[in-house]
């Protein structure tokens, strides 16, 4: 028996008809450092991205299912182009400006894309790339920029707001297949090339509905969200679609994402939400130290990306009144896994064990943990296994590339079809989700594992101590060893290794305190925010880190 319900698909063009009528009043204000922000509302918004659309079909042949890439910061450029490529049938391709030369050209040529929007101030990345990138035969520059560093390039060179120029502001956006590809985002490559996931218009929409309830970020047309993290980063963990969905207007801080400037634009422009990595957020939080600001307009900020530290939690919330929300997801995932409000009529310390867990997996993303031995663990919140998620927008492959067949490697993916996160973890009986460790960075000392995150957590609770890495080092009689690395916060004097470790000494089992100890300037950053813990090894094993053993 099949229902009565209208068969309706779930496609972007259709959060975008929402957004530009219903909501046609909410903005996107772009930051633009001394000059007056940029403003435009979300019917504006709508016009210029039904220019956008007639500009890649008619002025650039751009057609269905081509892949259109933008090299871009975020702003509202960004956001025409995040609805006018998949609405027209087209598949959007944000590309990392982070990533390695070398990675950046793979992407391209592996996804075979035919045009690129290109921030101008980005123009001196790009330009020494194109000579390889077979695929391209258009740059679009957006804004401002030297133009002459691409004179002789072999792409057509056309200018953002002169192909827009006279373009109908109206399109007749098509009907697709709620299944057909809407977006691709390429994994930041850390092990072997990136890997490409494809996402499709429905698990956009769906995505975006799970954004917008109460028990993730829960925003509405009163609201004013500030996305620190990159567009070029999982979508912006979703946030563009999802304010189009229910008219939260959004500031966009553009290339401006030191700490000063967005301390700056939140006094100005009032944001109540945020969400960026934990760096951004320590960045911040010294700025404000230094030089105060106001910015208690902010009700709460979502932090994901890696572990954030429950200091940096306490310090927001008491000095600042700002309440920081954690959340785990990857690219793989869209990214939205987990969210962490505590369970209702909880507040307080009671609250906090569920505040500092990754946070409560949504109705539509099923979890499980697999033990070393393959054995499912149970929700106990004590049982360790890595995490393996599925769910209408979670990946279920990788791409192909140009007619190949999606990539399902048995690293990654489970034979039943579930994606295997490299996350070590436990779950509460209520679906409440702690990260100990990536599968990677687990330290396995005598047969046991030490978490590295609790480890790196507690120690950036001491005060003098801005930011903590832990990496397993090798260990004759272990086999492993934690090696602590700390930054130090300016002005804080000299800390003994002694301190540092007593600190650690009632917080965590005797056996898991490190012996190998080393303060570094800054911590490695992958292009994504996130410590990379690679480099530290392999400073470790080439005797770079000056490293004292107590």
């Amino acid at each position: 028996m099949l229902s009565t319900m209208q068969d309706v698909p779930l496609t972007v063009s259709r959060i975008l008809r929402h957004g530009t009528t219903v909501h046609g009043r909410s903005r996107i204000t772009t930051w633009t450092g001394n000059a007056e922000p940029q403003r435009r509302t979300f019917a504006e918004i709508g016009e210029r991205t039904a220019q956008l659309a007639h500009a890649l079909r008619d002025g650039l042949g751009i057609a269905r299912d081509d892949r259109v890439a933008t090299l871009m910061w975020n702003n509202a450029e960004h956001v025409e182009a995040y609805f006018a490529i998949p609405a027209m049938g087209s598949v959007l391709h944000t590309l990392n400006l982070r990533l390695p030369a070398e990675q950046l050209v793979w992407i391209v040529g592996h996804a075979a894309d035919r045009a690129i929007l290109v921030d101008g101030s980005l123009l001196p990345l790009l330009a020494p790339l194109l000579p390889r990138l077979d695929t391209v035969e258009h740059v679009v520059v957006v804004g401002p920029g030297d133009t002459s560093v691409l004179d002789g390039c072999r792409p057509a060179v056309h200018e953002y707001e002169a192909l827009l120029a006279g373009r109908p502001t109206a399109y007749d956006w098509p009907e697709l297949d709620e299944r057909t590809a809407a977006a691709m985002c390429y994994t930041s490559g850390t092990t072997g090339d990136p890997k490409g996931v494809v996402y499709s218009h429905r698990s956009v929409y769906l995505h975006s509905m799970q954004v917008n309830m109460g028990e993730c970020m829960g925003l509405t047309d009163a609201d004013t969200s500030l996305p620190v993290v990159p567009m070029f980063h999982v979508n912006a963990w979703g946030l563009p679609h999802a304010a189009f969905m229910t008219g939260v207007n959004l500031l966009m801080p553009d290339r401006f994402l030191q700490p000063a400037p967005l301390a700056e634009m939140i006094e100005a422009e009032r944001p109540t939400h945020s969400a960026a990595v934990p760096t951004i957020w320590q960045g911040l939080l010294a700025e404000l130290a230094e030089r105060p600001r106001d910015i208690s307009s902010l009700r709460h900020v979502t932090i994901g990306g890696s572990a954030c530290p429950p200091s940096l939690m306490r310090t927001f919330e008491e000095r600042y009144g700002v309440r920081v929300v954690h959340a785990w997801g990857m690219t793989e995932t869209s990214p939205l896994g987990t969210v962490g409000h505590p369970p209702g009529g909880l507040s307080g310390e009671d609250a906090w064990p569920y505040r500092v867990s990754q946070g409560r997996f949504p109705a539509s993303v099923e979890a499980r943990l697999i033990g070393p031995d393959g054995s499912e663990m149970p929700w106990d919140g004590k049982s360790a296994g890595e995490l393996e998620v599925r769910g209408p927008w979670i990946a279920g492959a990788y791409y192909g590339g140009a007619g190949a067949e999606p990539i399902r490697p048995e690293d990654r993916f489970s034979p039943d079809g579930w994606l295997r996160t490299g996350d070590v973890g436990t779950v509460t009986p209520d679906g409440y989700l702690t990260l100990t460790d990536r599968a990677k960075d687990v330290i396995k000392s005598g047969g046991e594992w030490i978490s590295s995150v609790e480890l790196e957590n507690h120690l950036m609770g001491h005060p003098a101590v801005a930011e903590a890495a832990v990496v397993a080092v090798p260990d004759e009689k272990w086999g492993e060893r934690p090696l602590a690395t700390v930054v130090l916060k300016e002005g804080a004097g000299k800390v003994s290794y002694e301190e540092l470790r007593d600190f650690l000494a009632d917080k965590v089992a005797r056996w898991q305190l490190p012996e190998r100890w080393t303060v570094i300037p800054a911590v490695p950053k992958t292009s994504v925010g996130k410590f990379d813990k690679k480099v530290l090894r392999a400073r470790y094993a080439e005797g770079e880190l000056d490293v004292t053993r107590l």
